[in-house]
């Protein structure tokens, strides 16, 4: 049996075939020292039965998703309050959130329509080393049923 995640646990939901976002997730990893964020890719079971199949199909991997306290962030929204968490001086982009939304979304749904194109994809998702296993949610050997088990608050309040 698996302890529930506390609830301001940062949950991101990724694109798990996206070259960019694979290698997004790297980085948050390598710079995540006190291992707080889990991971899912937006394709897997978890992500389906977490925020709801509400975005389907290519629509639905267009953004990074983040999860934290019940709320969910996403496109450029997202990645800030994600640098915000990360160690080192990354938390200095927080204050681009001073940007307008329909500003900084623009960017970003420039780079997220792009992406595959500059820097490719991949056939399948991609799956995380074995030391790894523990942060990712939808990763089947790590004893997680894939669906969500947070404290605090039911899974709707995230639909």
């Amino acid at each position: 049996m698996i302890s529930p995640l506390p609830s301001n646990t940062p949950i991101i939901l990724y694109d798990g075939v996206c070259n960019l976002c694979i290698e997004s997730v790297q980085f948050v990893i390598q710079r995540d020292a006190r291992k707080r964020f889990r991971f899912a890719s937006l394709q897997s079971p978890f992500a389906d039965n977490y925020v709801g199949k509400a975005h389907e199909g290519q629509d639905r991997l267009e953004s990074m998703i983040l999860i934290v306290d019940h709320q969910v962030y996403r496109q450029s929204t997202a990645a800030l309050l994600t640098a915000k968490r990360l160690d080192g001086l990354w938390p200095i982009l927080a204050v681009l959130l001073v940007i307008p939304l329909p500003i900084r979304d623009m960017v970003y749904q420039w780079v997220a329509k792009h992406r595959y194109r500059a820097l490719g994809k991949k056939e399948e998702c991609w799956r995380p080393t074995q030391e790894l296993a523990d942060r990712f949610l939808d990763w089947p050997n790590r004893g997680h049923s894939h669906t969500p088990n947070i404290v605090e608050g039911s899974n709707q309040d995230m639909r």
